[in-house]
């Protein structure tokens, strides 16, 4: 099975501080990758790079087995990589439908802001991911965290997002607000959507994932299905006390 992203050899250095050391890395449609490590361990450089904000200083990407050059964040988001930041970058005072589609509005004879078609898109995206809100005509500033969470991810797959990059997705929502956003990423892995988890919490990662990849010091010291490991060793291959180990996936057997 080809992956959907191929990421080899991929290094970045920031003066003499080394970032990564060649990474590599697969991602597949409808899975999700928990891409874990401690501060420090190269996750969000990584990130940035896939997102076309950083350039690495060596290595290649292959997106459906084509070789791609992430040089901007508009060239990553035309491949279909989609990156939802911890805070969101949503507009809190316009409403949901306007945020869905912000900078990307439907327009009348390319002048004038078609509202009604944009609500009608909004609300058919929302429906497809089985988001639920009270009105795309409501501002964001009255949804809670993990409806905000959830507008944020139906813009990111509204502009063509076929990998999801989650940075953190509920480092400040609650316990319930959590599950609802653990569900959707389940709704759109069945959609063929893949996405890269980057999370500090541990407490579900293995049922959150279906393989986990681990960055210590900038590199890739070790990788497994979430099947085939333990909360345990995922903690001690982040601390290093436990070594690293890169097990095959099954999709290459």
């Amino acid at each position: 099975m080809q992956p959907l992203l191929k990421i080899e050899h991929v290094s970045k250095s920031f003066g003499h501080v080394e970032a990564l050391n060649d990474v590599g890395l697969e991602v597949y449609e409808g899975e999700i990758l928990g891409l874990l490590g401690d501060n420090g361990a190269g996750k969000s450089t990584l990130i940035k790079i896939l997102s076309g904000v950083y350039r690495p200083d060596q290595g290649q990407f292959n997106i459906d087995g084509q070789l791609v050059h992430l040089n901007d964040p508009s060239t990553a988001q035309k491949l279909g990589i989609a990156t939802v930041y911890q805070d969101l970058s949503l507009v809190d005072t316009r409403p949901v439908a306007h945020n869905i589609f912000l900078g990307q509005e439907p327009r009348k004879y390319n002048i004038f802001l078609d509202q009604k078609k944009m609500e009608r898109d909004a609300l058919s995206i929302l429906e497809r991911l089985h988001i639920q809100l009270p009105s795309v005509s409501v501002d964001v500033e009255v949804l809670s965290g993990g409806q905000r969470q959830a507008v944020a991810i139906a813009r990111a797959i509204a502009q063509g997002g076929r990998l999801l990059l989650l940075d953190e997705p509920w480092a400040a929502l609650g316990v319930e607000q959590t599950q609802k956003v653990r569900q959707l990423m389940k709704e759109l892995r069945t959609q063929g959507v893949a996405i890269i988890l980057i999370t500090h919490d541990l407490s579900e990662i293995l049922q959150d994932t279906d393989r986990i990849a681990v960055l210590r010091q900038g590199r890739l010291i070790g990788s497994t299905e979430s099947g085939q490991s333990s909360q345990h060793e995922i903690i001690g291959w982040i601390t290093g006390a436990i070594k690293g180990e890169i097990r095959s996936s099954a999709r290459l057997q």
